[in-house]
């Protein structure tokens, strides 16, 4: 079963880069991130913020991946504990955020992607 949580782990992850390269193209998602203070498509400064997050995501993912020993990966263990961390502290944010439309959708994904992250993490304690 850690596998396949590692991968669902990784599946949202994707999902979450997908939404990420929505905001770089200029969708009108401004509401549902980053703090809900923009109305329809991100100003540049947010769409860089969103290009930032993509390599992120994308390292939490094959992170998470990795430590639960997915072949060919051997990346060491201390990075799936800071895609952990990073997952926590996005509930967090995002739990607390001023947007309620952001709070109502990304605050359960990232709170399940904590669980997700912790699961696999605590499972791989030797």
């Amino acid at each position: 079963m850690l596998i396949q949580v590692a991968h669902l782990y990784a599946t949202v992850c994707l999902a979450i880069v997908f939404f990420q390269l929505a905001l770089i193209g200029g969708a009108p998602l401004g509401r549902w991130t980053q703090g809900g203070r923009h109305e329809g498509a991100l100003p540049l400064t947010g769409r860089v913020v969103a290009a930032v997050s993509v390599p992120v995501v994308l390292f939490q993912a094959v992170a998470i991946l990795s430590a639960a020993g997915f072949p060919g990966l051997g990346w060491p263990r201390w990075s799936g504990w800071v895609a952990l961390g990073v997952s926590g502290l996005s509930a967090v944010l995002n739990g607390i955020t001023p947007s309620q439309k952001e709070r109502a959708v990304w605050f359960p994904v990232m709170l399940v992607m904590s669980g997700l992250a912790g699961y696999v993490m605590i499972s791989t304690i030797r």
